[in-house]
């Protein structure tokens, strides 16, 4: 018997390069190295190419590229090895480079290449090496279908996904379980849920990773009966199986059920909640701001010793924030830091000292962040907005502009909204360049918030030239945002064919764009139009009416004088009429002078609102406005014995950036002598003109000189007088209100726009105003 040849030291040496592979230890490798270049040995291809494998494993890419540039002979190995190495290493430039000049690229070199792309997220680049290697005649492997098809799915490239379906089937590798599973998750990811049941039923064998991915798109498309009939379906459902469930049920706002959910895997199963788990029913308990569960389940945390850094940390921060415990989110961010802290966490936090009214500490959370993104920003000037810091939240957007990143649509939209609340119309113009600039003015919620904002300053023209530009997209919104505008701007027969267009088009509005159109019928008097949208919104679009409208109808019937007919829609209404309803109808009753029907509806509303000062005011005015002095008196005393203040008219114009306000006889403005010679100027002259003061407005019991002083000196009349010391001549001006606007000083406004040759846009509580040429917007309808 002849005995085997010893092994050479050649063949020991590869033998010891591959063990050290196997540990990843560079250290031996390296003593390996030393031996044979001691003893000489001869670096054979094979031998050469176990090194070059070693350095690239062990992450030692120059000794890697050293060991390969004095190879006098390279195999196709060699260079996938090289290649392998800067892939891994996401040094793609290098890898190219390398790539390029592979003589004869395989299907392993084409392969590292679209696996190098996909791990940093180069998914197209990735696809367009796939195509390039099929035209090239290289035949994918399945681990090449695997990658692109998960490149197919991260672009929602499906087009490419069945281009790629058709090579899996032609080579035979669909029975392939990760190459069907990559199929079924690339159509998941790409909506077509048609093509991913077709390649889930074809599949003779499923692993848990066909179950889920099934599973999760029924979740993501709203069908949770066809994914829990699928969970059902599997014998042994692994974590990932539990969390597509109860996180399905959280994105379709079954949070309860998500709970539930929650609560049965403990119950039924061996299996650990991981973070994903906790993310999602801590998230739960949030959208429910139940403290109670949120504090069950971080208990669950803490004796599970469940790391809270990162993700579960931020669900709790988020669960505190919105359940009303800021306190105790504060002290997990104190615990964990802010270094983890994400945008869902901090604008939790920030809605959460919104909500108490303190924004001091979020910001000192904000500025504390390392990585402030836009969604941040963005995230805490909306809040000082909405805590009426509006000064430091156009601060904050000024400071975004100069250093934070750039804003996008939901950040100009939010601004334009905080110019929309000061109805500043400079303001809210230099906004409009930014996003010019900034290549946002065609956004869809941009345009809505441009269209509201200059609605609100009173540019009624240049609402429409934006809707002009964005009506093509068909947004709801869009049509609701321009049909209200109209009809605060007094252009109600505009408002209703724009909403006819809408019909047309077949564009379906909703509630609020019904609450637009009704209101546009009510501020232009089409009673039976009204009643014909109204009945339309429940039998056509079968969109319940809402309290918004019905107030709608209460006013639409008011302002025509059609009193008992309100008063009976009413007792007829399916809900309880609220504060807005009963109000509605006293308004009118003062303007009809109705004092049995305004008792009426002042004690309903007194009794919702007790201290409803305006209820008071209301009914006083309308007893005054009969002549019913006594009467009035007597509510006005009722009224100061309760303590409760009428609430003030004022008025205002913005001139340079600043704000003026005035009140009646108001005396403290420092060029209150020049505005008082102005209104006394202005009164004699539009007086000349044709003007009788209406006496009526003043409804108190005194001499017609004194009702005329006061008549003279009411807000809008003095902000005017300013505005036109102040202004150049011909431009137009706008005054603001807080209340409805008195029908002496609608009258007199009328004969000032005449008299000073300009327009005056007025906006009151409920519209705006347009007076020229001696005419206003509302035809005396408002």
């Amino acid at each position: 018997m002849q005995t085997p040849d010893p092994p050479s030291h050649s063949d020991t040496c590869v033998y010891l390069l591959q063990s050290a592979i196997k540990s990843r230890d560079p250290f031996i490798g390296r003593c390996i190295h030393a031996r044979i270049i001691k003893h000489g040995l001869c670096l054979g291809v094979f031998l050469t190419n176990n090194l070059l494998n070693l350095y690239a494993k062990t992450g030692s890419f120059s000794d890697a590229h050293r060991v390969f540039d004095e190879m006098p002979l390279k195999t196709t190995f060699s260079w996938n090895t090289v290649l392998s190495a800067y892939a891994k290493g996401g040094n793609l430039d290098s890898a190219r480079k390398v790539f390029d000049e592979i003589p004869q690229p395989d299907s392993v070199s084409w392969t590292t290449m679209i696996v190098g792309y996909n791990h940093l997220g180069l998914f197209n680049s990735a696809i367009h090496t796939f195509l390039h290697m099929v035209s090239s005649g290289i035949s994918p492997t399945q681990f090449t279908f695997t990658n692109v098809l998960a490149s197919c799915a991260a672009t929602q490239a499906l087009g490419v996904g069945r281009k790629v379906h058709s090579f899996v089937v032609k080579l035979g590798l669909s029975g392939v379980v990760p190459v069907a599973n990559s199929l079924l998750n690339m159509y998941a990811k790409c909506g077509d849920s048609v093509m991913a049941k077709v390649v889930f039923d074809r599949m003779r064998l499923k692993d848990k990773s066909t179950w889920n991915t099934m599973i999760l798109m029924h979740m993501q498309f709203g069908r949770l009966d066809l994914a829990l009939a699928l969970f059902d379906q599997m014998s042994d459902p692994d974590i990932v199986s539990w969390n597509s469930i109860i996180t399905g049920y959280c994105h379709q706002g079954y949070d309860i059920k998500a709970l539930e959910t929650f609560s049965f895997m403990l119950k039924s199963s061996s299996l650990n909640p991981d973070k994903f788990t906790l993310g999602s029913v801590l998230s739960a308990c949030a959208n429910l701001e139940s403290l109670k569960l949120g504090k069950q389940i971080h208990a669950h945390i803490v004796r599970a010793d469940v790391d809270i850094a990162g993700a579960v940390g931020n669900a709790l921060i988020s669960m505190y924030a919105k359940s009303g415990a800021v306190e105790i989110a504060q002290r997990i961010v104190q615990l964990t830091g802010t270094s983890s802290l994400n945008v869902i966490a901090f604008t939790s936090l920030l809605d959460g000292y919104v909500k108490i009214g303190d924004i001091n500490p979020a910001r000192e959370i904000f500025d504390s962040l390392k990585c402030r993104d836009v969604v941040a920003w963005t995230a805490m000037i909306v809040g000082y907005a909405q805590n009426g810091l509006i000064s430091d939240a156009l601060a904050l957007f000024r400071s975004m502009i100069r250093e934070g990143p750039k804003p996008n649509n939901y950040t100009l939209a939010a601004v334009l909204s905080v110019f929309s609340s000061l109805a500043s119309l400079d303001h809210g113009k230099q906004l409009h360049a930014v996003a010019i600039r900034l290549e946002e003015v065609s956004s869809v919620s941009v345009g809505n918030a441009l269209i509201t904002m200059y609605s609100r300053s009173g540019s009624i023209k240049d609402a429409r030239k934006i809707f002009n530009q964005i009506c093509s997209y068909r947004d709801t919104l869009t049509w609701t945002s321009m049909i209200l505008a109209l009809a605060q701007h007094g252009l109600g027969n505009e408002a209703i064919e724009l909403f006819e267009k809408m019909l047309k088009i077949n564009l379906k509005p909703d509630h609020i764009t019904y609450v637009s159109v009704l209101s546009a019928c009510t501020h232009v008097g089409l009673v039976e139009k009204g009643k014909s949208y109204f009945n339309f919104m429940k039998n056509v679009h079968s969109i319940e009416p809402t309290s918004s409208h019905y107030a709608c109808m209460i006013d639409l019937f008011g302002r025509a004088g059609l009193l008992e007919e309100a008063y009976n829609f009413i007792r007829n209404m399916p809900i309880e009429p609220d504060v807005v309803a009963w109000g509605s109808l006293l308004s009118s009753c003062r303007v009809y002078k109705n004092a049995d029907l305004a008792k009426v509806a002042a004690e309903k509303l007194l009794l919702i609102d007790p201290n409803n000062s305006g209820a008071y005011s209301a009914l006083a005015n309308t007893l005054s406005a009969c002549g019913k002095w006594e009467d009035a008196a007597k509510v006005r005393k009722s009224m100061k014995d309760r303590a409760i203040k009428k609430e003030q008219g004022f008025s205002w114009v913005q001139i340079k950036n600043k704000v003026h306000i005035f009140g009646v006889e108001d005396a403290l403005h420092p060029q209150r002598d020049a505005i008082y010679r102005m209104i006394s100027k202005i009164w004699k002259e539009i007086k000349k003109m044709g003007f009788i003061p209406d006496t009526n407005s003043v409804l108190h019991d005194l001499e017609i000189e004194v009702k005329e002083q006061i008549l003279r000196h009411h807000s809008e009349k003095l902000t005017i007088a300013f505005a036109l010391i102040n202004t150049p001549e011909h431009t137009t001006l706008r005054i603001m209100k807080n209340l409805r606007v008195c029908n002496d000083c609608h009258s007199a406004i009328k004969y000032i726009s005449m008299l000073v040759e300009r327009e005056i846009i007025v906006r009151d509580a409920t519209r705006f105003h347009h007076f020229k040429d001696g005419f206003c917007s509302c035809q005396d309808y408002w």
